[in-house]
């Protein structure tokens, strides 16, 4: 049987849909879909989603990244808009869910206006002009003075830490935003624009309560000390990553022995040697030794004769961690370590959190690098849960590092927007005019979401919000407590310029990708593994 047209060109089982019903109407069912699961969760009265992934992992999260992170999205409209949230998520931290939610707003608008007969391309422009117009209008709002800040400050790090962390821990984000602003604070670097994510750390207990909750300068380390000695103040550190035992040898040889003496001696010349290891390390000044391997019986024996604490760390990149907190270089092998090697650490005690026996390693005065939030609630969800909003904030430190700016949050900002641009499109001629007002009329979602998750009547709050920005009050929001429109600022709600300006830019983007895909060719998918399938027991490092 001879096919012809596309058929004969493609080998058989793929799929080709193409035109504005097939394709372009069926990518926005796709992203909608997409954009109305993350909505719910959006803001901080957002609905938490249970999301199973395909290792029976069970996730009750109401952040955005995560939760599309672990559905596997399969169609390829929707990946996109995936693909931006994560873009977000990589450049910020925190936002994800705006981007996404956004995004299928907008694609939402262009299909009526696709089905009233605009052209996907004149949509793309009139996008394109209203997410420039935008941006201009975005700069406008900026709170006055928010430029210049001083990242020490604990009370302006809270003031603009509150509003992501409460988005993920409604309730809580007082308690929690003072505790990723010390941890920040303490580990912020000269040059506050160097600042590195990554020393930040979290370490999570089951037990307690969110009020049980620390900060610890330097690390925790979810392992008991090797051996007898459980506390050292003042000590210096010598590491070694390739274990402390004695090494076996890399070629074999038979040692032929003749009498008993001679065995006798060949015992005691392993233990000569290990002890003379062991001494030369404790010569050097160390009393402190950390193992990246396993720890001989023998060398341990003699550890504790020469009165040294010993640690195990299995993982290498905590490893590279604890040498960063205390200014350490692992060596290799045992052997008598430079000075310039060791590192120092102010105290390193096992204590007993919650039944869990943990090394706290405090380093105060040296170069405080790594700090740690020691987090306890009282199940493993809750704890992921604020483990991401600890994330968000330490992102959002980060960001404000590089960029303090500030816009009113609880969508004033959105609205402002709305009618700003709303007004812009009456100025344009042409077709554009019309997808620059649908543009305007996506910004209504998000106050619309927030009133709606918090069980309010959005249509009045909407209409009130416009009346008091009609009045020239730009900086009136929603408050969600008290189910009213409030100044935004004796509220204390802001949220960064950098989170919205790129939520809102890939969001735009996102949406105008999908609207240029014209047809969609799939070819017949191939048998045997996935692409992408970890090997199973892989390390999520």
């Amino acid at each position: 049987m001879s096919q012809y047209g596309i058929q004969s060109m493609l080998k058989e089982g793929h799929k080709h849909l193409s035109g504005l019903d097939e394709a372009v109407v069926k990518n926005i069912e796709a992203c909608k879909q997409l954009s109305t699961i993350i909505r719910t969760s959006l803001g901080p009265n957002g609905m938490n989603k249970m999301v199973i992934n395909h290792l029976d992992k069970l996730f009750v999260t109401n952040d955005g990244a995560t939760i599309v992170n672990e559905l596997e999205v399969q169609h390829p409209a929707a990946k996109l808009l995936v693909l931006a949230g994560k873009a977000q998520q990589e450049e910020i931290g925190d936002g994800a869910n705006l981007t996404i939610s956004f995004a299928g707003e907008l694609l939402s608008h262009a299909e009526e206006l696709i089905r009233m007969g605009l052209h996907p391309s004149e949509i793309i422009s009139g996008y394109t002009k209203a997410i420039k117009k935008t941006i201009e209008i975005l700069e406008e709002l900026v709170e006055e003075g928010s430029e210049t800040m001083d990242v020490r400050n604990k009370e302006q790090v809270v003031k603009r830490m509150k509003a992501p962390v409460a988005s993920k821990q409604f309730g809580q984000e007082e308690i929690l935003s003072s505790l990723v602003a010390d941890a920040c604070i303490q580990v912020c670097p000269k040059n506050p624009a160097n600042f590195n994510v990554d020393n930040v750390r979290v370490a999570k207990f089951l037990g307690g309560g969110l009020h049980n909750c620390t900060v610890v300068r330097g690390m925790a380390l979810k392992t008991d000390a090797v051996g007898s000695i459980k506390k050292m103040q003042k000590a210096k550190v010598a590491v070694f990553a390739g274990g402390v035992d004695t090494s076996a040898t890399e070629t074999k040889g038979t040692v032929l022995i003749h009498t008993a003496e001679q065995l006798e001696n060949y015992s005691k010349t392993e233990e000569a040697k290990v002890e003379e290891l062991i001494k030369a390390v404790a010569d050097s000044g160390a009393r402190v030794i950390v193992s990246g391997a396993a720890v001989g019986e023998m060398a341990l024996h003699f550890c504790e004769r020469y009165k040294l604490m010993v640690l195990k760390i299995s993982s290498k990149f905590e490893l590279r961690r604890f040498c960063r907190t205390v200014g350490a270089v692992a060596m290799l092998k045992l052997c008598q370590p430079n000075p310039d090697d060791l590192g120092y650490v102010d105290s390193v005690s096992v204590e007993e959190i919650a039944g869990v026996r943990v090394t706290i390693v405090k380093n105060e005065e040296g170069g405080n690098s790594v700090s740690t939030v020691l987090l306890r609630a009282s199940t493993d969800s809750i704890l992921d849960d604020l483990e991401r909003a600890v994330d968000d904030g330490v992102n959002t430190y980060k960001a404000m590092c590089m960029d303090s700016r500030i816009v009113p949050g609880a969508a004033a900002t959105e609205i402002e927007l709305a009618r700003r641009v709303k007004e812009f499109s009456f100025k344009e001629t042409g077709l554009d005019q019309y997808a620059i007002a649908k543009f305007a009329q996506s910004f209504e979602m998000v106050p619309k979401t927030l009133a709606e998750n918090a069980g309010l009547n959005s249509m009045e709050i909407i209409s009130s919000l416009y009346a008091e920005h009609a009045a020239g009050k730009t900086k009136v929001g929603i408050d969600l407590e008290g189910g009213l429109c409030k100044d935004v600022s004796t509220l204390q709600v802001w949220d960064l310029h950098v989170t919205k300006f790129f939520a809102l830019k890939y969001a735009a983007d996102a949406a105008c990708t999908v609207l240029r895909v014209d047809q969609i060719i799939m070819a017949k998918p191939a048998g045997g593994p996935r692409r992408g399938d970890q090997p199973a027991g892989m390390d999520e490092d």
